[in-house]
């Protein structure tokens, strides 16, 4: 039996396309998990209200152990006050959503507060968890 050398090569090799698969998969779902903002914290349940949630909104959180958070990054009570107040040069009516579990001291939460009326922040809302049926 004889080989031809000279014959193109009918076959084509699919691993290349297979391996950029399996990256471009990876990475959609490495984007997909990150692109969620936020600590988990178990908010208190409210009426049935709008959300004043905004795309330009700071969102403060305050986990159970009483850390604060602001978008996702820990900070102290002066990192959080720094920050705002930057925030508040770029953006003078600053809109702030503050999360705060409910097994949180009240003292952490009135502590952000505070903060948010020293420094002169006019939007801030609370959020919570809205019940189905009520």
């Amino acid at each position: 039996m004889q080989v031809q050398e000279d014959k193109p090569y009918d076959d084509i090799n699919i691993t290349p396309m297979l391996d950029l698969a399996y990256v471009l998969l990876v990475i959609f779902i490495i984007m997909t998990t990150a692109s969620v903002q936020g600590v988990k914290v178990d908010l208190p349940h409210g009426s049935s209200t709008q959300s004043l949630a905004v795309p330009k909104t700071k969102v403060i959180s305050v986990s159970n152990s009483g850390q604060i958070f602001m978008d996702a990054i820990p900070l102290s009570i002066g990192e959080l006050e720094t920050k705002l107040r930057d925030a508040m040069a770029v953006t003078p009516d600053l809109p702030v959503v503050l999360k705060g579990d409910r097994q949180v001291q009240y003292e952490k939460i009135m502590t952000v507060l505070d903060l948010c009326g020293r420094i002169g922040l006019k939007s801030i809302g609370l959020a919570s968890q809205h019940i189905a049926g009520s």
